[in-house]
Order: C-alpha cells, then sequence, then structure tokens
C-alpha cells in the first residue's frame, strides 16, 4: 500500500507505504520492516519490552526521541498505546521498523499539544531490543514469569476458596508430563497433584485467558522432584493454562453473619484434613480465613457469639499447631496469646505458648507456662516432662554463662595488670624527666638531634 499525505501548506511529507497490520485491516497502522530481526518468537501481551524509538509527524518534525535521551524505552505491552500494542507485538528482537499510524490508532482528534496537532498521523521508527515475560510472584523473585497467549475478559480474578475450572499442559525440557481438565477450589492445588505454583498462576489470570508459565524449582516440584510424574529435583516447569471459567468464593464483606458461621465449620474441617495429611501450610490458609470472618464480627446474639468464640479459639489454637509443625515459633506465640485472650487458663494454649517459647530458646518464660499447665492440670504428664526439660536447659545456660563470665574477667584482669605496668613505666619516665634527663639512651639520642636542628636553625 503506497500513498502520500500533504501538510496544510501542500508540501509532500512522508510516504505513506508498509503494510497494514491492524485487526480491522483499516489502514490505521502501516508497518515496513526496515531492518530484519533474529529468531522466530515475538512480543506477547503482558511482557516487558525494551525499545529505541524516533517520533516525528508527517512533515519529518521530530516530537519524541528515546534515542536523544539516551536510554531504553520499556513498557507493557497490551496494556498502553494502541498502535505500539499492534506494531511491537509484529517485531522479532533486533528488527527495526517504520509504524505509520492515523490518529485514532495515536492520539486521537485531540492530540497533544503544543509538539502534536489534533487528528495527527503520526510516524515511529521503532527497535526491538529485549521481551520478557511478566514476573507475576509477591515478591518478584523471577520464579513464574507469565506470556499470555490470549488475554482474558474483564478485570475480576480468582480468590482464595474460588472454584475454577482449568485446561492445563506440564511439561519439563520438552516433555509433556501432565495434561488434563480439572475443576478444583483455589487452596485445594495440591490434592490434584498439582504444584503450587500452578495456584499462583491461575490467581493472576483472567476468565477465558490462556498463557505460558515458566515455574522455577520453588514454584515447582522443589529439590525432591516428583517421582510420579519423573521430574528431577531442581526442574524447570512450564505450564499452559487456559482459565476456563470461575466462581469466586465470597468475600468477608458479601456474607451475613449466618454464612460465616457454616463456612467457617467447613473450612475448619477441610483445615483438619489438611494437617492430617501433612500440609500444615494449607491447613494454616483454611484456619486464618475463620479468623479474617469472625474476628471482628459484632452484634451477634448470645447463641451466635458462643458459636463464634469457639470458632476462633479452635482456629487459633490449631494455627498455632501449624506454626511449631513449619517451625515459625514466633508466628506460633502471637497464636496462643490471641487464644489465650479468649480462654485465658486453657491447656492447649498455655502448653503450646511454652513450646513455641522453648523453640525460641527462652527458657524461663516456657518454664513458667508449663508450671501453669500443671498447676491447672494435674493429670498432664508432657507438661511435667517440659517443666524438667526446661530445668535443664536453664541450668545449662547458667553454666555457660558462668564460663563466658570467667574468661571475661580473666581478660579484663589481664589486660588490667598491662595498664598497670604501663602506668609504673611512664611513672619512672617522668621522674627522670624532671631530673632533666631523658629516660633513656634513645630519647637522649633524640634530645641530641632536636638540639642540634635548633643551632642549625639559628645560625
Amino acid at each position: 500500500m503506497t500513498a502520500e499525505e500533504q501538510t496544510g501548506e501542500g508540501q509532500h511529507t512522508i510516504p505513506m507505504e508498509g503494510e497494514d497490520i491492524t485487526p480491522k485491516k483499516d489502514g490505521g497502522v502501516l508497518k515496513l520492516v526496515k531492518r530484519e530481526g533474529t529468531g522466530t518468537e515475538l512480543p506477547m501481551t503482558g511482557d516487558k519490552v525494551f525499545v529505541h524509538y524516533v517520533g516525528t509527524l508527517l512533515d519529518g518534525t521530530h516530537f519524541d526521541s528515546s534515542r536523544d535521551r539516551g536510554e531504553k524505552f520499556s513498557f507493557e505491552l497490551g496494556k498502553g498505546d494502541k498502535a505500539w500494542d499492534i506494531g511491537v507485538a509484529t517485531m522479532k528482537i533486533g528488527e527495526l521498523c517504520q509504524l505509520i499510524c492515523k490518529s485514532e490508532y495515536a492520539y486521537g482528534s485531540a492530540g497533544s499539544p503544543p509538539k502534536i496537532p489534533p487528528s495527527a498521523t503520526l510516524v515511529f521508527e521503532v527497535e526491538l531490543f529485549e521481551f520478557r515475560g511478566e514476573d507475576i510472584t509477591d515478591g518478584e523473585d523471577g520464579g513464574i514469569i507469565r506470556r499470555i497467549i490470549t488475554k482474558g475478559q474483564g478485570y475480576s480474578k480468582p480468590n482464595e476458596g474460588a472454584a475454577v475450572e482449568v485446561t492445563l499442559e506440564g511439561s519439563c525440557e520438552g516433555r509433556v508430563f501432565d495434561e488434563r481438565e480439572l475443576k478444583f477450589e483455589i487452596g485445594d492445588a495440591e490434592s490434584q497433584g498439582l504444584p503450587v505454583g500452578v495456584e499462583k498462576a491461575i490467581v493472576a489470570m483472567e476468565e477465558g485467558e490462556e498463557a505460558l508459565f515458566i515455574m522455577k524449582p520453588k514454584y515447582g516440584f522443589g529439590n525432591t522432584g516428583n517421582a510420579k510424574y519423573n521430574i528431577p529435583g531442581g526442574a524447570t516447569l512450564q505450564y499452559k493454562i487456559k482459565l476456563t471459567a470461575f466462581e469466586k468464593a465470597k468475600e468477608s464483606w458479601e456474607m451475613n453473619t449466618v454464612e460465616k458461621l457454616e463456612q467457617s465449620v467447613i473450612v475448619k474441617e477441610k483445615g483438619t484434613q489438611y494437617f492430617k495429611e501433612g500440609k500444615y501450610k494449607h491447613a494454616s490458609v483454611q484456619y486464618k480465613r475463620i479468623v479474617s470472618w469472625l474476628e471482628h464480627e459484632a452484634g451477634l446474639s448470645e447463641e451466635d457469639e458462643g458459636k463464634a468464640k469457639a470458632l476462633r479459639l479452635a482456629a487459633h489454637l490449631n494455627l498455632a499447631m501449624c506454626f511449631l509443625k513449619l517451625q515459625e515459633p514466633n508466628q506460633a506465640l502471637e497464636s496462643c496469646d490471641k487464644a489465650l485472650e479468649l480462654d485465658e487458663s486453657n491447656e492447649k494454649a498455655l502448653f503450646r505458648r511454652g513450646e513455641a517459647l522453648f523453640g525460641m530458646k527462652e527458657f524461663d518464660r516456657a518454664r513458667d507456662d508449663f508450671q501453669q499447665v500443671v498447676q491447672l492440670y494435674p493429670a498432664n504428664k508432657a507438661a511435667k516432662s517440659q517443666v524438667v526439660f526446661c530445668q535443664k536447659r536453664i541450668k545449662e545456660q547458667h553454666e555457660k554463662d558462668k564460663r563466658i563470665y570467667a574468661n571475661m574477667f580473666e581478660k579484663f584482669a589481664e589486660r588490667d595488670s598491662k595498664v598497670k605496668g604501663c602506668e609504673i613505666f611512664n611513672s619512672h619516665k617522668g621522674k627522670e624527666a624532671e631530673r632533666g634527663k631523658p629516660a633513656n639512651k634513645e630519647d637522649r639520642d633524640e634530645e641530641m638531634e632536636i638540639e642540634n636542628g635548633e643551632k642549625e636553625v639559628a645560625s
């Protein structure tokens, strides 16, 4: 396609030539390749792309240039400018092209004064240097990279507890090891034989979206691998996932008291099942949901208040147990404290707090908790044993402290002895100096040099 446009003054300007790359084929974006790129891979929606560009009007006037700034321009494909989303998505690494963009694919009838007039057709020379997928991990540690094949619809995404329908294909080093259609709730992926990264991927997707996810071992099958799928430890996985449909779980503010109580009973049972299977992190997620639903619930009837308190207490106690299993004593301590706010003499809360404190090496406080359990519940043999263990550790700590202090005092005494010796020496030297004599031969020689130097200066 070749044409020319003119400015208001009737001057010939940049030739309008190139391939129409708009989906509608309306001539809104024309592309002319000036230098071919390498490879076959193209950027996908959501990728971060790095380019250099020079923007001009049809009369050749420059209005913007990343080259002039000496810094590559980066943006997320599919989330901004229409013309660039269309044009850059067709480019390969190293490609240099010209994009001629009509106003409806650029700044429209308003333009962008003062540099870009209303209804202006713009010309961009674009060079693509790099593109990479979107990091969807919370800490952006590069553990899960998304490449969107087909963009989804809407802005809503699955939440914890959402019922999802997906089609997935898992592969490792080019070998497909898992291919199926599934229906499950977010939070239950592990029971489906899926790694944690799949769930994290799905909650980042929109309905109808299809995407590739590259997962590092941390989000895959870890350093142990997966014998069922013949995946070695430390393997990077690739999952192609399509989110066919989902139904969000109700958020706390969407539920009334009756629904919160009913759902709390359900997730408590689910958490207990996870705990029995040794899935302590998954169990803790369920117990946390109970706390979030009921912690600030007010205006309850006496009966509902009793039910809510019992569920909250059970959730905090179970959370404490999960954290102890996960070797996170600080969080276990926090859960025990919250349980004791609800029931100050609760046997499990006191015992588990003692275990948490023991794990934090606060043996004195741990002993106090275990002793309180023994006083309140004399039949608790485990608490009696723990008191003995705490006493033993306290004694060991005291002996260790004694040795440390003994060594410290020896060093202090040695230092004081040296200081005293220096004081005696300096005192003797001072007396010699008072009698007008240098304290030793070196000092006398130094004094002679000073005197000679003074004579030379004086003469």
